[in-house]
């Protein structure tokens, strides 16, 4: 058992949390809780670490002490743990996985394809729930550019709920080029944009669509507006002008699930 602070993997692990650039660097992401590590796919897990006070949970979780087994773990004392977390209240599991490497060739071979395109989203939490709706809704690969939050944030992965794991995603230097390679595949894009004069419900997603999200208090960059072959908005009562970044999102992409799985 892990017992002191003083340990070298327990000081890499605190480091990792508090360090995007040390994660980066290693090639890892960090991620909390039994729900996430029971998602986790095993052959990204690196290392698991596990509270000696947590065992019991364990049991009380179908396949969770067969996955432990496979992957291995160390325990750590209940003292040292929270230490170790970047939760106010650990659930007692933490996990070290590699990070996956997706293309855009390989989001772009999937049929009718749906992208969200991010430009300098700031909020973590914002990030995730976007990556988490985004699943829900179908959609086929997220593309940020380098001023958006950074997905491997703890707090990102939180929010994601599980599925940056299944969630296909790039950073991009250059999101317009990335544009422009949406559409030289047939990919139309749309923008939210306060000159759209037709509402998002009078467009037709059922071919392969991008939706351009920005960020939360500047809204889209003009270069990027720029490269959408639509402006579209979204109806808004009282005085309200805007919506979140994840809300707008979410009302477009199951806009696309609405038309593309509707049966009438």
């Amino acid at each position: 058992m892990i017992t002191s602070s003083s340990n070298p993997r327990v000081k890499q692990i605190v480091q990792w949390q508090n360090k995007a650039k040390e994660r980066r660097s290693a090639g890892i992401f960090l991620a909390e809780g039994f729900k996430l590590f029971g998602e986790a796919p095993e052959e990204w897990i690196r290392e698991v670490y596990i509270s000696d006070g947590s065992w019991d949970k364990v049991s009380g979780i179908p396949g969770m002490r067969e996955k432990l087994v496979r992957t291995g773990c160390e325990t750590v004392s209940p003292e040292l743990f929270p230490k170790m977390s970047d939760t106010q209240s650990p659930q007692g599991i933490l996990c070290v996985l590699r990070r996956p490497q997706y293309s855009m060739e390989e989001m772009l071979s999937v049929p009718k394809p749906l992208f969200l395109v991010l430009e300098n989203l700031q909020d973590p939490g914002n990030l995730g729930t976007i990556v988490r709706t985004g699943e829900g809704a179908g959609v086929t690969g997220i593309i940020m550019g380098a001023g958006t939050a950074d997905i491997y944030n703890p707090k990102t992965i939180r929010a994601t709920m599980g599925s940056v794991f299944r969630v296909p995603f790039v950073y991009t230097e250059d999101l317009c080029r990335a544009v422009a390679q949406l559409r030289e595949n047939g990919v139309r894009v749309y923008a939210a944009h306060l000159q759209g004069e037709r509402y998002y419900d009078s467009f037709s997603f059922r071919e392969g669509t991008a939706f351009l999200i920005g960020n939360e208090g500047a809204g889209l960059s003009g270069e990027l507006a720029s490269q959408a072959d639509s402006y579209l908005k979204i109806p808004m009562e009282g005085c309200v002008e805007s919506l979140n970044a994840a809300v707008t999102a979410s009302v477009l992409m199951y806009e696309v699930h609405r038309q593309r799985h509707c049966i009438c």
